[in-house]
């Protein structure tokens, strides 16, 4: 017990020297000008607060600008969606009677067929006048007048809209004295009033648009009235069991290079009880855009019998079929037998 009072005692006043040491070691720093650790330890911490205040600071600045750019660069992107998303497509500015003339029709095959057959029908006479119904845009019609100086060509249709466009693409592209002998009527083709011509042509299956027979013959006995004594009417046909079958498409490239585009015909619908069939032409072009349905159509599908029986109870005096040769393009020949088929073009040509 003795033993353990003396060491406690001796403890105490180790403490309190050390303590006194401190207090004096304290003074002699502050006389010194020196800061205490107390105070040094303070300072550290400031430091640190300082220090990183400073590193949020910049690092703040860092992502608003980061965040300015990244703004801008957005804003510069979306400028750059919108100009392309603005900008029109080829379909956008694309013509579909352009594209149609250039996927359908061939004038010059046309003009060179009927002017075959009006000499098979007349004993190699030359025809001076053409009538063209359903004319469109009348490309047929001029091609007729150029061929030869004393021609004049008749174009028939209801529809402003394309005589507009064939006078400002077709008509226009002619000389004066080619121009004059167009004329254009804006018409129904039933009517009588039209001027006598050597051939009546109604092209690209038109005429099926009369789904009765009382209409086709209606249209075939006016037709009659306006050919001449050795005139002859055309109407040209398609058939084969591929036209049967709906939603069956025909594709075609047209044309070559940056111009290039495809033309697609499609057989829409198909009712077997009245024959009736819906198409539709519709154009796709390279940068993915199309002109869908650009020309629709709603038609009787006439066979060639029905046809041949409704030009005689018209009051034509005889009439042939025209099949292309086996193997041949555009040369054309009369048949009396002809193969089936998938899809098969045609023509009946009836003499006055």
């Amino acid at each position: 017990m003795v033993r353990k009072n003396s060491k406690n005692k001796q403890d105490a006043q180790i403490e309190l020297n050390a303590g006194e040491s401190t207090i004096e070691a304290n003074k002699s720093d502050a006389k010194k000008g020196k800061d205490s650790p107390a105070e040094n330890s303070k300072k550290r911490v400031k430091g640190k607060l300082k220090k990183e205040k400073s590193k949020e600071k910049k690092s703040a600045k860092l992502e608003k600008e980061r965040d300015k750019k990244a703004g801008q660069s957005a804003k510069v992107k979306n400028e750059s969606r919108n100009q392309v998303n603005s900008a029109p497509t080829i379909a956008d500015t694309a013509d579909k009677f352009l594209c149609y003339q250039k996927s359908v029709q061939c004038p010059e095959h046309d003009v060179d067929f009927f002017e075959q057959a009006y000499r098979e029908a007349n004993k190699n006479k030359k025809p001076k006048t053409l009538r063209e119904d359903f004319c469109g845009t009348f490309a047929v019609c001029c091609e007729w007048v150029k061929r030869k100086k004393d021609r004049t060509a008749v174009g028939v249709d209801l529809c402003g809209q394309t005589l507009d466009w064939g006078r400002e693409h077709n008509l226009s592209k002619l000389k004066p004295k080619e121009k004059s002998r167009v004329s254009l009527l804006q018409q129904d083709v039933r009517l009588k009033n039209l001027p006598s011509v050597d051939v009546v042509a109604a092209q690209n299956f038109s005429f099926w648009i009369f789904k009765t027979r009382a209409e086709v013959i209606t249209y075939l006995r006016a037709a009659r009235e306006n050919i001449s004594p050795e005139g002859i009417m055309v109407l040209d046909m398609m058939g084969g069991g591929d036209c049967y079958i709906e939603d069956n498409v025909d594709n075609k490239i047209i044309g070559k290079g940056k111009k290039k585009f495809n033309y697609h015909w499609k057989q829409v619908s198909y009712n077997p009880v009245n024959n009736n069939g819906k198409f539709a032409i519709s154009f796709s072009f390279q940068d993915g855009s199309r002109i869908e349905n650009a020309f629709e159509y709603d038609w009787r599908f006439w066979t060639i019998p029905e046809v041949r029986e409704m030009v005689e109870e018209a009051g034509f005096s005889s009439s042939v079929v025209y099949f292309e040769r086996e193997g041949e393009d555009n040369v054309w020949e009369i048949h009396d037998v002809a193969p089936s088929n998938a899809v098969w073009l045609a023509y009946i040509v009836a003499k006055r």
